[in-house]
């Protein structure tokens, strides 16, 4: 196990960690949380000796292999595949070894015995380290966190930073380890890709310390929370909401955690009673309810952070606030040629709309929102505004307009010069720029910092319409608390893009899907959601690998042609048909038995994954008791889907050969 005793880092003067314990079992999935600043990251250099501790010790097991995301990546002219697959250190050092020993070979032939006895060794070593699937392995990693095939050859340089990332991300995966450490790993996916990063590391069998902001992707991978708090790591069982109780409660025993409690559910009460007087039996509005019951626990919390975000409710609502008809939208080449990304949009935002936006990457949705905003012209169609119409829009981007040279409170006065500096400083204030804090420079500020002041700017305008691309990203847990607060009471209609789900579930009540180049209403809520993604993925994996196999089907020669038999006579014609259709059935019979065999089996096997599905979805599976027992399973669900995807494969395949007989 991971064993702390008597921890201390200090960072200048100031005090991370001070005579700290605490143990990480192995194969356990532990969360860290607390403040940006309480020391997260400085742990995790330190499990990798990038730095060392002031006192005390920090034990790993001897022969732990680790993994981890790098932060920056080297200029490479290397494909998307290849980087993947040089996260594998010792196998791409076996290639290296095998390709030394053979050019030795050619050299000195004398050589051959002890030579080929070394290169039959290290024969073995790559297949026991999977030498023969690993571009297939790489492969998967790609496409679980957005890459198309079209992109697993493009050069690593030709990607975005954000794409950068997540092939740094893919890379940590791909290295076999048995310490896994992820600091946030879900800042540059998008809801699909992070969906997809559960999974995987659900069946990962190794150990996972994991530092995020997203609560709801803590809940679902972290069995364990680690609280930085005051210098020391207290432990929590369970996932990010079983820590929110317990913390609360503990919060609770004294009188002041009591009296902000008791302040700050008063506020989230009364507009949760508002909202349940109007909640309809749609699946999506319960579970608005119940996520906003939930902000009671967090009230607590909530009120230690310092941020109190108020978002003012527009002067005027008129409805509807855009009509789209047979709106075309898309960008516009290098060539100056209009690229459509979508077609034929017909939808409407009326007054107190409150709409989430899905869709799988790349599908269009940053595109329809930067189209409502204004940003993007339509290109054919229509986007009719109506009069009074107000728009703040949000996206990343945007956090490189600000100047970085001024400070918060000079920004805030260029967009209200006849307002009194008090009251600026007040409004700054809830956006947790208290104190002197509104006269810093902007250039030094963190990426959460400056996505709160960017914020704040927008909605001082009093927008009717807010259009987000992402709000939450580099925000840490409390401010995405006071967001989310903030988002719930704004009386405005609000568009919201967010990979964010507690977001998603508190702030909205309905969803469209960006899909196959258009939108349309979502009928259902984000688990009808992940159902739909699970289904698209799989049906898209299945035509790729039909494409593949077509691909490489080339027609025969020498298959008769009945056009051939165009000139003889109709009885000739007929025994030369008879005698095609039995020469196909004889080629078919065998292939259709084999197909039959493999249906048989991927039945069996679907039936296995049904049933350690619901095993893997008991929490009490995550138990100390059950450690053997979660192992096992989650290892039999890894080799059964790798199983599963070998059959599926092997099911096209005779089918492509079925369909290439004449």
């Amino acid at each position: 196990m991971i064993r702390a005793s008597g921890l201390t880092v200090r960072r200048g003067t100031k005090v991370l960690l001070d005579q700290t314990e605490f143990v990480v079992h192995p194969g356990e999935r532990v969360g860290f949380v607390g403040k940006n600043g309480a020391g997260k990251s400085t742990l995790f250099a330190l499990l990798q000796h990038e730095i060392e501790a002031d006192a005390g010790s920090l034990e790993v097991p001897q022969g732990w292999r680790m993994a981890s995301v790098k932060q920056e990546i080297a200029s490479s002219d290397s494909s998307a595949r290849d980087f993947v697959i040089n996260g594998d250190t010792h196998l791409r050092w076996l290639q290296a070894e095998r390709s030394k020993l053979s050019e030795a070979l050619e050299r000195e032939p004398h050589q051959a015995e002890v030579l080929g006895a070394r290169i039959a060794e290290l024969e073995s070593e790559l297949i026991e380290v999977g030498a023969w699937t690993s571009a297939s392995r790489a492969e998967q990693l790609l496409a679980g966190l957005g890459f198309t095939p079209a992109q697993w050859d493009h050069p690593v340089d030709s990607f975005s930073g954000g794409w950068r990332m997540r092939l740094a991300l893919a890379s940590a995966l791909m290295a076999p380890s048995e310490l896994l450490l992820l600091d946030e790993p879900t800042n540059h996916l998008d809801l699909d890709a992070m969906l997809w990063l559960e999974r995987w590391l659900g069946a990962y069998a190794g150990t996972v310390l994991l530092i995020s902001h997203d609560t709801e992707f803590l809940d679902s991978v972290a069995q364990t929370i680690l609280h930085f708090d005051q210098g020391k790591l207290n432990r929590y069982k369970g996932g990010y909401q079983d820590f929110v109780i317990q913390r609360s409660e503990r919060l609770r025993q004294t009188k002041i955690a009591w009296e902000r409690q008791t302040r700050e559910t008063a506020r989230l009460q009364g507009f949760i009673d508002r909202f349940k007087a109007k909640a309809s039996k749609a699946k999506q509005a319960q579970s608005r309810v119940k996520a906003l019951a939930r902000m009671e626990l967090l009230a607590p919390l909530h009120a230690e952070s310092g941020i109190d975000i108020r978002i003012p409710s527009p002067e005027e609502m008129p409805d509807p606030l855009l009509v789209l008809e047979d709106m075309q939208a898309g960008y516009i080449n290098e060539q100056g040629e209009t690229t459509p990304i979508l077609r034929n949009v017909r939808l409407m935002v009326r007054g107190g709309d409150r709409i989430g936006i899905l869709g799988v990457n790349g599908a269009g949705k940053s595109t329809l929102v930067k189209t409502l905003a204004g940003e993007l012209e339509v290109q054919a169609g229509s986007r009719k505004a109506s009069r009074g119409l107000e728009v703040g829009y949000f996206a990343q981007h945007q956090l490189d307009m600000l100047d970085l040279d001024s400070s918060p409170l000079q920004h805030l006065a260029r967009l209200a010069p006849q307002t009194r500096e008090q009251e600026l400083r007040n409004y700054l204030g809830g956006f947790g720029f208290g104190g002197d804090r509104v006269m810093d420079k902007v250039a030094p500020m963190s990426g959460g910092e400056k996505a709160r002041l960017a914020l704040s700017l927008i909605v001082w305008q009093k927008p009717n319409l807010l259009l987000l691309d992402e709000p939450s990203n580099h925000l840490d847990v409390e401010t995405r608390e006071a967001l989310t607060t903030a988002l719930a009471e704004f009386g405005g209609s609000m568009l919201l893009v967010s990979h964010d789900r507690h977001l998603l579930r508190t702030t909205v009540d309905r969803f469209w899907i960006v899909a196959d180049g258009g939108v349309q209403e979502f009928d259902g809520d984000l688990e009808d959601y992940r159902d739909w993604f699970a289904q698209h993925q799989s049906n898209a994996r299945k035509q790729e690998l039909v494409e593949r196999q077509t691909a490489n089907i080339t027609p025969d020669e020498h298959a008769p042609s009945l056009s051939e038999s165009s000139n003889t006579d109709r009885k000739q014609q007929k025994r030369e048909e008879a005698q095609e259709r039995q020469r196909t059935a004889v080629l078919r019979r065998p292939i259709e038995a084999k197909l039959l065999k493999i249906e048989k089996e991927l039945e069996a096997t679907q039936s296995k994954l049904k049933l350690l599905d619901t095993l893997i979805a008991d929490a009490d599976l995550y138990s100390d008791a059950r450690r053997q027992e979660r192992v096992q399973t989650l290892s039999q669900h890894g080799e059964l889907t790798k199983k599963h995807g070998e059959l599926e494969e092997a099911w096209l395949a005779l089918q492509s050969e079925l369909e290439s007989i004449a």
